[in-house]
């Protein structure tokens, strides 16, 4: 057979397929088209089925998404029912943090009232941004006003009062002075909060020297700096109210820092000349005024779940780190006291730390 024959054959027959095909299109294929019998339920439908999400694997997925020193921030904050008194153990921890920053990467001298009315603005601008971005009213609900301002007047108080007491008493005393503001905020959640005192926890007292008086202007510098400590603990009073009250400590810090600002500022100005800080000591200060920031966040936050005198006997952890430090870098002379008194204070905390919840629960 020639090719002609086979092209004629193969034609016929594709011309015949057509054929077929054209005659039953319409039939066959169009029915297959109308909307009302597609099927209601498909393949994507029984793979992916529409219901809420389980809230537990929502948590797991943040929970690989965030690194593990966020995850470790987030259960001291809320994640255990230790939470108040571990928030106290870090703000002491970040407190010695600067100390020991202080202590080592001061290059220029910077008036106090100038290094006060920096670490107050920073503390004011953060907490701002931290109140408008979590919705938060940022003067606080109407019923906590009046707890914030006598909360930022005690605070400003004791601020600028030790910075007097600074200026006029070697560092030292001045230090110890301070040393005693947990236990004026203990004896005032007494009074103020009817909280219940026990000298158990106040026991850290007798650890600390009484400072030597030598004249009249010493005595009054040593009483301004008891009148620093009374006005801190009873701060630490109106703080722990108003973060109850409000269900959040921000606040708290914003009042502080907004009437502080302006008080340090006019301080700054009267009583100062002003020093032009150094790029390396201005990048230092901001350094400082943020860890301070997060210092008071967490401190705030202990007093709200923790009673005064349980979280007061926690600050001590600042002076035992920093005291430990000390020695351990040859700046503080080492002494069998000194590691006796640390050693006192890290008991007493631990103790603290595991009893404390449980003391609250019944």
């Amino acid at each position: 057979m020639d090719s002609t024959g086979i092209d004629g054959g193969e034609e016929l027959e594709l011309s015949h397929v057509v054929e077929l095909v054209d005659s039953d299109s319409d039939d066959q294929i169009t029915p297959l088209l109308t909307q009302s019998d597609k099927p209601k339920i498909n393949i994507f439908t029984v793979s992916y089925p529409s219901r809420k999400p389980n809230q537990d694997q929502i948590a797991r997925l943040i929970e690989t998404e965030t690194s593990p020193f966020t995850q470790f921030v987030m259960w001291i904050w809320s994640g255990s029912r230790y939470s108040g008194l571990l928030s106290m153990v870090l703000s002491s921890f970040i407190y010695c943090i600067m100390e020991v920053l202080l202590d080592v990467g001061s290059a220029q001298a910077i008036p106090l009232f100038e290094i006060a009315f920096t670490r107050c603005v920073v503390i004011s601008v953060l907490s701002f941004m931290w109140l408008r971005r979590s919705g938060e009213p940022v003067f606080g609900p109407a019923n906590v006003r009046n707890l914030l301002v006598s909360r930022a007047f005690t605070g400003c108080i004791s601020m600028l009062t030790f910075i007097y007491c600074i200026q006029r008493l070697p560092l030292s005393q001045a230090m110890i002075l301070s040393f005693t503001t947990p236990i004026m905020a203990s004896v005032a959640a007494r009074f103020i909060l009817n909280e219940n005192l026990k000298i158990a926890e106040v026991a850290e007292v007798g650890e600390a020297k009484a400072p030597g008086v030598h004249g009249s202007w010493h005595v009054f510098a040593v009483l301004i700096g008891l009148v620093s400590s009374l006005a801190g603990g009873v701060s630490y009073c109106f703080l722990r109210a108003a973060a109850k009250a409000s269900d959040q400590s921000v606040g708290t810090i914003f009042s502080f820092g907004l009437l502080s600002s302006a008080a340090a500022a006019i301080c700054m100005i009267t009583t100062q000349d002003f020093v032009l800080p150094s790029f390396y000591s201005f990048i230092l200060m901001i350094f400082l005024s943020i860890l301070a920031f997060f210092a008071e966040l967490f401190l705030a936050h202990g007093l709200q779940l923790e009673s005064t005198s349980k979280v007061a006997n926690i600050l001590y952890l600042e002076v035992a780190l920093y005291q430990l430090w000390g020695m351990g870098s040859s700046r503080v002379v080492l002494s069998f006291g000194k590691v006796i008194g640390c050693i006192l204070v890290f008991v007493s905390s631990c103790c603290t730390v595991y009893f404390g919840p449980e003391k609250e629960m019944e």
